[in-house]
């Protein structure tokens, strides 16, 4: 890992809401202010018609221009290859619109320390290699050396442990403790279990959803008030994008406020119609129950596969903004025995813990920040982490009981802790077989066709008149970085192959250079 000369910071690149955060010279971490004044920046992207591009545009500037060059939740289209949006006759990837929502943080933020060169980026921490790949390449085209993807309930936990004077503190802290990160974001979830004491914390059990989301609380909304415009007036303004976008803000505004009152009204307005609907906190909360039901599903399994029961945690942490609805806390105090804390603020947690893993980073690799005191670099140097994979990882094999069927074979369980080593044996299919394909799947499922491939190699040159059942070692090895490689050898002959996958995937270095260059051309405000 290299660091370059300038400035290192967290990112927090969220669906809705992005922040950017660094320690200061007494070892805090402080989220940096945009041109606006403020710790969170709105994740949209106005592609405007004059060639300019504004992120995080005011409700008003959105209301004049073209319900299609505004572009949102770029991030739940991290990674899929067959999105792009068409500006100024250029496909711009979701890669890209990421980077400019970067490009904004990092410009308004270096107006108050300087020229910034090094971010840790947080991902979900389901995100999966493909979309982590392309997280970090949105680092890079927005012109930043990216020295790692931390994900977002490990930032969480490392702002949380940190800032109550515990991680890296063996003067101040003896003992240890188990909490839960429960972290419902804009558009995505993840419920973590971590124990950490004064110089380690362990990621115990982690699992989530990327299409869950404080938008699908909105839409929901949405949804509602249009059925009862449609029953009266027999018209769906969700067929009008302006007005689809105007009515979108409005719930989402009533969400927030429904966290606070009791009951409000909202009215639709659409061909010269208006309905106003009275809404009351109980009945939103009764629509979208069973998104709540999920979040609740994952908390209990998570705190199962942790080992933790009722009672157990000695913290509940919320972060993400959309764990400020009553419901949620009601919830978890029924879930976990405890009572929610709100000891880190919620939209800027992760940021702020993402910069103190970039600052230890940091300290290990250059010995320290001329900025911070030694007290404060020895604190950054002690802290070790000890992580888990996210996603099964499994190879594609014969089904032994059926033979005409392929099936994934799990090697490495999620939250399998990291660094990991694992060797299975397996047979060759067919007499004098010449190869052995080894096709690395990520994900659960038992079709090889609900999983990601995310890597493959083969064996060849195998012996000659190799009968069936013949004996094939395959090794996986997943390193504490998320470096991944697979070995596999024919034990007749000795013929062996391997493979390393470093987040391979995705856009191409000359793809994201290209958009490097791109992006430069490109004046954000």
């Amino acid at each position: 890992m290299q660091i370059l000369p300038g400035h290192t910071v967290g990112i927090d690149l969220g669906t809705t809401y992005s922040a950017i955060a660094q320690l200061d010279a007494d070892g805090n971490p402080v989220s940096l202010t945009n041109s606006d004044g403020k710790t969170i920046t709105p994740s949209v992207v106005l592609l405007g018609e004059d060639g300019k591009v504004i992120v995080g545009p005011t409700f008003e500037r959105m209301s004049i221009e073209n319900p299609q060059n505004i572009v949102e939740a770029i991030k739940r289209q991290m990674g899929n290859k067959d999105f792009h949006i068409v500006y100024q006759g250029k496909k711009l990837t979701p890669e890209f619109i990421s980077a400019l929502i970067i490009k904004k943080l990092k410009q308004d933020a270096e107006k108050s320390i300087g020229p910034i060169a090094n971010a840790v980026v947080t991902v979900p921490y389901y995100f999966n290699d493909v979309r982590r790949k392309a997280t970090q390449d949105a680092g890079k085209i927005a012109g930043l050396n990216v020295i790692d993807i931390i994900n977002e309930p490990t930032a969480a936990t490392l702002a949380y442990a940190w800032q109550k004077g515990q991680l890296g503190r063996s003067d101040n802290f003896a003992g240890e403790k188990t909490i839960m990160v429960y972290d419902l974001g804009g558009g995505t979830f993840d419920v973590t279990v971590v124990r950490y004491n004064a110089t380690n914390f362990k990621v115990l059990a982690t699992d989530g959803d990327v299409m869950l989301g404080g938008l699908d609380w909105s839409r929901r909304i949405v949804d509602h008030i249009s059925e009862q415009f449609h029953k009266q007036h027999g018209m769906d303004p969700r067929e009008d994008p302006e007005t689809m976008m105007t009515l979108t803000q409005e719930c989402e505004q009533a969400k927030r406020d429904l966290s606070d009152k009791a009951q409000l009204s909202i009215t639709a307005y659409y061909k010269g119609k208006n309905t106003t609907v009275a809404l009351t906190r109980q009945d939103f909360e009764r629509m979208t129950a069973d998104l709540m039901l999920r979040t609740r599903d994952t908390t209990e399994l998570v705190m199962q596969q942790a080992g933790v029961g009722k009672g157990e945690l000695d913290e509940v942490v919320l972060v993400g903004g959309s764990t400020y609805m009553p419901v949620v806390e009601t919830m978890l105090r029924e879930v976990t025995g405890k009572a929610p804390s709100r000891d880190v603020t919620p939209e800027e947690a992760v940021a702020e813990g993402a910069a103190i893993h970039a600052a230890i980073l940091e300290a290990r690799a250059t010995g320290g920040n001329t900025r911070m005191g030694q007290a404060v670099v020895k604190r950054l140097q002690s802290v070790q982490a000890s992580d888990v994979n996210s996603h099964s990882l499994g190879v594609k094999i014969t089904d032994p009981n059926n033979r005409t069927r392929k099936i994934n074979h799990i090697m490495i369980p999620k939250n399998t802790s990291i660094p990991f080593k694992t060797t299975q044996r397996f047979v060759t299919n067919s007499p004098n077989q010449q190869r052995v394909h080894v096709c690395i799947l990520e994900g659960d499922a038992l079709d090889p066709d609900a999983c990601t491939t995310i890597g493959d190699f083969r064996v060849v040159g195998l012996p000659p008149n190799l009968p069936a059942g013949s004996p094939i070692e395959i090794t996986y090895e997943y390193d504490k970085n998320g470096r991944f490689a697979a070995h596999a050898r024919e034990l007749v002959g000795n013929t062996e192959a391997k493979t390393e996958i470093v987040r391979d995937s995705g856009l191409t270095d000359a793809d994201t250079d290209a958009f490097e260059n791109l992006a430069r051309d490109y004046k954000v405000e």
